[in-house]
Parts: structure tokens; C-alpha cells; sequence
């Protein structure tokens, strides 16, 4: 594990994309082996590709197109397509927890109803979402600002992360980086290993 591991994490992965084209494409390729009952929860800071991301994951799981960040209604229902990708497969609940300051305001917006029939994405759900399942898995998203991955330096020299809000800027490389905890994610997605 690298110096900037989360405790209980079972395992750590990190994985370079170059475009906002590769970041779809592994959220994709990830989203094809996701089963009702994955809990996903994102973080990084603004433009660093979440919104990409579960938009690749959609394709992978099937899921009606046009997948956009709930910002301003917190949560979005994005229902499996008979004719898509994995007819039957699980809903997409997308979530954004970023202006919810707790567990209990969590609760308020009642996931544990669609919880286990569906997969859930929760950006900004770190130390807000933990109690949902004995099992998740944590993508922490960097962007790359001045040819260093920022937020990752950050962690380790203690120093305040570099934001950049351009949100023109898509193909800037990122920085993607998996841990499992729980049962559910005891081992690494062979989609990691091959990415790694």
C-alpha cells in the first residue's frame, strides 16, 4: 500500500489515464462486473472526472444515457435498459453527498431502499456512507496540475492541495486510485490487474 493507504482498505490499486476518453472506459469496463448491492463511493476534488467516471460505469451497467452529476437534487435513479448493455442487470443510483454533513443526513435520503438491488454511487461519500454496507469500494480521483499529481502531494507533504476548476480542460491525465474493503472487494477486479 502506498504511503497514502485508508485504514481497513483490504487492498490498493492505482491506475494513470490520460484522457477523459480512458477514464470512461475503465469506469465501463468496471461497471460490466458491478452486481446489485455495490456500494461505490467517489472523491476528488471538483473537475478531477467523477461525473466521467459514472458516466462509464452507466455504459458498463447498461444504463439509460445521460448520466450528469446530481448536484442540486442529490440523488439520481438511472433504471437498467432491457435492451441495453446487461438487460436485467442493476438501476444506477447516482449520488451526491457533498452538501450532506452527516451519516443521519444520509439516512434521510433513505438508500437503504434501493441499496441492495441496485448499484450505488456516492461521490463525496467518504466518512458519510461507511455504515451502509460492510463492504465498498473507495475511488479517490486526482487530476494532474503542472505535471504532478497534487492532491496525492498534498497528502504527503501536508500542504494544501492546487485545485484547477477548468472544466474544459477533460484530457488532462488522471489519477485513479481503487482500494476494496469488505468481503465483497477481499480481492482486486481482474479489470485492475489489467490495468494496473
Amino acid at each position: 500500500m502506498s504511503s497514502n493507504a485508508v485504514p481497513g482498505a483490504l487492498w490498493e490499486r492505482t491506475v494513470k489515464v490520460a484522457t477523459a476518453e480512458q477514464t470512461h472506459a475503465l469506469g465501463s469496463a468496471l461497471g460490466g462486473v458491478l452486481v446489485p448491492g455495490d456500494l461505490l463511493v467517489l472523491t476528488g476534488e471538483l473537475g478531477a472526472g467523477k461525473t466521467t467516471f459514472t458516466q462509464g460505469l452507466g455504459e458498463g451497467l447498461g444504463v439509460r444515457a445521460g448520466v450528469i452529476s446530481p448536484t442540486f437534487v442529490l440523488v439520481r435513479i438511472h433504471p437498467n435498459l432491457p435492451e441495453g448493455r446487461r438487460p436485467g442487470g442493476p438501476d444506477l443510483v447516482h449520488v451526491d453527498a457533498y452538501r450532506l454533513g452527516s451519516a443521519a443526513e444520509i439516512d434521510d435520503i433513505d438508500l437503504e431502499n434501493t441499496l441492495d438491488s441496485s448499484v450505488t454511487v456516492v461521490e463525496w461519500g467518504r466518512e458519510r456512507v461507511e455504515h451502509l454496507s460492510d463492504s465498498r469500494l473507495d475511488i479517490e480521483l486526482h487530476r494532474t496540475v503542472g505535471g504532478t499529481d497534487s492532491a496525492l502531494d498534498s497528502a504527503e507533504t501536508g500542504q494544501d492541495a492546487v485545485l484547477d476548476f477548468d472544466p474544459e480542460d477533460d484530457d488532462e491525465p488522471r489519477t485513479i486510485v481503487f482500494r476494496g474493503f469488505g468481503p465483497r472487494w477481499s480481492h482486486v477486479p481482474e479489470i485492475l490487474e489489467e490495468n494496473a
